[in-house]
């Protein structure tokens, strides 16, 4: 099992392929099993590094709450201990933040950034839609309904009954090997501290000049799409990519597409 000791934890991680650093972090509640679907074909062009993030999978999880600064410095320690430089950097959602923060304190690490269904945090982006609000704060339910619901809004309209297999091999996984609610909650507070205009991104990230990659989907209720535009507005070495018939959670429900998309935009 493949681990490393880095900024006080043991982070487990797996490489595949051969070629140039991808790395990709996952989001809230997720363990690197997030990529299963892009993997394969991403490690045909990329030497990809997937890693549990703190409270993940076979990473530790000690006592929240975290921060983005705290994982920043997981992934830090990470890329040093494999001796990585000039790495492609892709974040989805809570991933988002912590590409976010690493690109900022240790710009050396970063050679393209990819910047995926996430925002920059503070008053200033678009909340998650009422919608989907209302599904991840519902406490009526029971938890079976509960989690096909959020699966359910956290993907594009009739995904569980066009790809009835991945949505339940989604359900299986939260079933079967979960972020337990401790570690859940300490992954939260990432988000929570951004909340400020001083904790944000907005007006920080003028100063990031490597070629970056925004890439959103269609119908994403969690991070809904006017959020691509404030972070273009953001980041001068910019360019946007919007994946049609896909939801938050594009990795699971269009993995050629997004692979498409990020191969491309890596080539240059």
């Amino acid at each position: 099992m493949p681990t490393i000791t880095a900024n006080d934890i043991q982070i487990y991680y797996e490489i595949h392929g051969k070629g140039r650093p991808l790395v990709l972090i996952s989001g809230l509640g997720y363990g690197l099993w997030q990529w299963q679907r892009m993997l394969p074909g991403l490690a045909k062009h990329f030497q990809v590094l997937v890693y549990d993030n703190r409270g993940a999978g076979q990473t530790d999880k000690p006592a929240g709450p975290y921060s983005a600064a705290m994982m920043a410095a997981d992934l830090a320690g990470l890329l040093d201990g494999l001796g990585l430089r000039e790495t492609a950097v892709l974040g989805h959602s809570m991933g988002g933040f912590i590409a976010q923060q690493l690109v900022l304190d240790r710009p050396d690490l970063v050679s393209h950034l990819i910047l995926a269904s996430t925002n920059f945090g503070g008053p200033n982006h678009i909340p998650v839609s009422p919608e989907a609000l209302a599904i991840m704060m519902d406490t009526s339910s029971d938890p079976l309904t509960r989690l096909r619901n959020g699966i359910r809004i956290a993907a594009a309209p009739g995904y569980p009954e066009t790809q009835p297999d991945v949505f339940q091999s989604i359900i299986d996984y939260r079933l079967t090997a979960p972020v337990p609610p401790e570690a859940y909650q300490a992954q939260i507070g990432v988000g929570l501290g951004l909340v400020s205009p001083e904790a944000a991104y907005e007006g920080k990230l003028g100063k990031v000049n490597v070629p970056t990659l925004i890439l959103f989907a269609e119908h994403d209720k969690v991070v809904p799409l006017g959020n691509a535009k404030l972070l273009a507005n953001e980041l001068p070495n910019s360019k946007t990519i919007i994946l049609p018939d896909a939801g938050h959670i594009f990795p699971l429900e269009t993995p050629e597409a997004a692979n498409q998309a990020i191969t491309q935009f890596l080539a240059h």
